[in-house]
């Protein structure tokens, strides 16, 4: 698992030490065109409905959170917006994820989306996240838009955010599939297929595997469309067959003669196999497990698997916390350790214990644990670093960290750059790391030395970082 999923970030998550329940939700961004308006994004978001506060209202509950969009450039603010979001009402004490979905019209460049949110009904601080992303120029060649897969995809309703091409469209934030998810609902955009220069073109799907990079075979299919200023294309891709691993959802669009004119993927991530019930009743409790995480701290330890945990088993963890029974989440810390180490499962989980603790104490901050920071949980997931850069003091750049790996599982030389961009509370993040899974920002030098460059193109998003004394990221993070 990793603190954001290719381009799904994590704005908060809870549970630490003492702490008050943060609320959390996921961000995507998905770039679209429309003929006569111009390339617009859709900022989408997913509100994690368990961690707001709810009152009571004519037919059960209902919970209230502000959210504040800004999208920056250059430090400017392009576009924006500020408002008040009601939640769904809640029954019967049943607290569903609740969704949002913003569009903003703007031009090629790069860009910066910061983002507030606070729970009405709660107590503390709102929660802020940034983003940056980059707006391709979609307008003057044939290309395709983002591609979205939805939880619920219905027709009509014209006046709902999500609506779409005559449907409306719920959008799924996850990049996760397990077992019992057989099929994916996609929706893409293709524009400009006239530019072609042939009445017709046809579109290759295919599921490619992330660390072979061979096709599935079966997954391999062909169509024919009709050239016209926006094809929207509407599908349900079939990956009941498509065994455990990282892959990739690739859509080609060919010409008459199979010339290859341009390429859209969707990475994902896939769990084909049976997931075994931990925390089950009937599981007895070693007294050295008990003995070895005390009552209070029960919450905090069955948070910090999350690190090393799959995201099935993420949604296992989250749905254990929010029962907040300490008898099961003991069960749970141990069958955990019975199946990732099952020779010396107890002295496995005394090592990640000490790691956890570890990482408390270098990478905690004001707001997360040390486990729910980007430096603690590459360090749980994958070990301690080879080698560690530290950059505290830069006349052009952020304070950061560059971290290098000799060997992670099948991969050498891997590197992580963590930078801190508000300078105080030790809130280093993940900038960009080369390793496959994780965040690649190809404007990384760029946001990097934020404080004194202005953005470069979507064809070179560096092109404008200044040469300074003391700013060498790049070649530190080469070497």
């Amino acid at each position: 698992m990793r603190g954001f999923i290719l381009s799904i970030c994590v704005l908060f998550i809870g549970s630490s030490f003492g702490q008050t329940q943060k609320i959390k939700a996921y961000l995507d961004e998905k770039q679209f065109y429309a003929p006569g308006v111009g390339n617009y994004i859709e900022i989408q978001l997913q509100f994690v409905g368990y961690t707001f506060k709810y009152k009571p209202v004519e037919g059960g509950l209902q919970g209230e959170v502000v959210v504040r969009l800004d999208v920056k450039s250059a430090d400017s603010i392009i576009a924006g917006d500020a408002f008040r979001l009601k939640t769904p009402i809640m029954k019967d004490s049943v607290i569903e994820d609740f969704y949002d979905l913003k569009r903003f019209s703007l031009k090629p460049g790069s860009y910066t989306l910061a983002i507030e949110l606070q729970d009405i009904n709660g107590v503390g601080e709102p929660v802020k996240a940034i983003k940056t992303f980059i707006i391709e120029d979609l307008s003057n060649q044939c290309s395709v838009s983002d591609i979205q897969v939805s939880e619920i995809i219905t027709k009509g309703d014209a006046n709902s955010v999500f609506y779409k091409s005559g449907y409306k469209m719920i959008p799924n934030l996850s990049t996760f599939y397990p077992a019992e998810i057989s099929k994916l609902p996609i929706y893409f955009e293709i524009y400009n297929s006239a530019m072609i220069g042939d009445s017709v073109f046809g579109l290759k799907q295919s599921i490619v595997d992330g660390l072979t990079g061979k096709e599935i075979e079966s997954s391999v299919s062909y169509t024919r469309h009709k050239k016209s200023e926006v094809v929207p294309i509407l599908r349900s891709v079939d990956i009941s067959s498509v065994p455990t691993g990282k892959y990739s959802l690739d859509f080609l669009i060919l010409s008459r003669d199979l010339k290859e004119i341009t390429k859209k993927s969707y990475e994902f991530e896939r769990s084909n196999t049976v997931e075994m019930n931990l925390a089950s009743t009937i599981f007895l409790i070693d007294p050295a497990f008990q003995s070895s995480i005390i009552e209070d701290s029960v919450s905090f330890y069955l948070a910090s698997l999350i690190p090393m945990s799959r995201p099935s088993e993420v949604k296992n963890i989250l749905a254990l916390l929010k029962t907040k029974k300490n008898e099961n989440a003991r069960k749970y810390i141990q069958e955990f350790w019975m199946i990732t180490a099952p020779s010396n499962s107890y002295e496995g989980w005394l090592r990640y214990k000490s790691q956890v603790l570890m990482v408390e104490k270098l990478y905690k901050n004001n707001f997360q644990a040390g486990f729910e920071t980007d430096r603690g949980r590459v360090y749980l997931q994958y070990g301690p670093p080879t080698t560690v850069l530290q950059k505290d003091v830069s006349s052009s750049e952020y304070p950061y960290e560059i971290w290098q790996f000799n060997k992670i599982e099948k991969f050498s030389n891997k590197r992580f750059i963590f930078y801190n961009p508000d300078l105080v509370n030790n809130a280093y993040r993940l900038l960009h790391s080369d390793m496959i899974g994780e965040l690649k920002n190809s404007s990384w030098q760029l946001v990097l030395n934020k404080r004194n460059s202005l953005n470069g193109t979507s064809d070179d998003p560096n092109q404008n970082v200044q040469p300074t004394y003391g700013g060498n990221s790049n070649e530190n993070f080469k070497y």
